[in-house]
């Protein structure tokens, strides 16, 4: 049974396609998918469990691209990802209990300061550089973190793994973007499970517009191939100011 009329579900799946293009080559797609859920007519918790469900499908789509090329190693991704869904129930779970006002406050600082790095960091380009960390610590320490906010508020999650796959693990940016699509995927999957529990998803809506991720995020994974950081970097430094300005925009409404 379907949730909206043909017409809408179309304009919904349109607007999917172009986020699933973004995400996956520097996130950000929910930018453009949670406000046209909210146009649509859903409410807001509403809006954001639907986007988690038509959501993982890009992710999911933009790892498979990326490792087929040779970008990323899945399996060996594979404990990361289980600790990046895990912690993402974790925040669904507990985001009517947390003080999600007070970091939504902070988000836009956190968002402008990635597009600052990514712009002005001379000698990002798709060359790895020095590990500040080993990778197990990464997992423990910072992956649990990033998917963690993710189930709880979610904006800017492919940003913030982008900056610590560059930051701290030392890749080149076309490598952290391969390496950020699976844990992406994992957290999405993770908060879906949990709003399914205390949301309602539209599922209908939700898989029409996955649909239309995975046509997006096939094409943006594979220009990211090709361009390199040449697309990557304006695209993410352009979608992390655009996220902190609609944050900043949403709190002074």
């Amino acid at each position: 049974m379907l949730e909206h009329s043909v017409e809408l579900l179309v304009l919904l799946t349109g607007a999917a396609f172009v986020a699933g293009f973004i995400d996956s080559i520097a996130g950000g797609g929910g930018l453009i998918t949670i406000p046209a859920l909210l146009i649509a007519g859903l409410n807001p918790i509403t809006a954001l469990a639907t986007n988690k469900v038509q959501g993982l499908f890009g992710a999911g789509m933009a790892a498979i691209n990326y490792a087929r090329a040779g970008h990323v190693n899945l399996l060996a991704q594979m404990p990361s990802a289980l600790m990046s869904f895990a912690a993402s129930i974790a925040g669904a779970l507990l985001a009517s209990f947390l003080p999600t006002d007070v970091i939504r406050l902070g988000l836009p600082v956190l968002l402008i300061a990635v597009a600052l790095f990514f712009a002005f960091k001379p000698g990002l380009d798709d060359l790895d550089r020095v590990q500040r960390i080993s990778p197990a610590l990464f997992m423990i320490a910072f992956v649990p973190v990033i998917g963690f906010y993710d189930g709880l508020l979610g904006p800017g999650t492919g940003a913030f793994f982008m900056l610590g796959f560059v930051a701290l693990g030392g890749y080149g940016v076309l490598k952290a973007t391969a390496h950020t699509k699976l844990l992406n995927f994992a957290s999405n999957v993770g908060a879906t499970l949990a709003f399914a529990l205390v949301a309602k998803p539209l599922w209908v809506t939700g898989l029409c517009m996955g649909a239309g991720q995975m046509a997006g995020a096939y094409l943006g994974s594979k220009l990211a191939m090709k361009v390199g950081s040449r697309v990557i970097k304006p695209v993410l430094v352009i979608a992390s100011t655009a996220m902190a300005i609609k944050l900043i925009w949403d709190a002074m409404a």
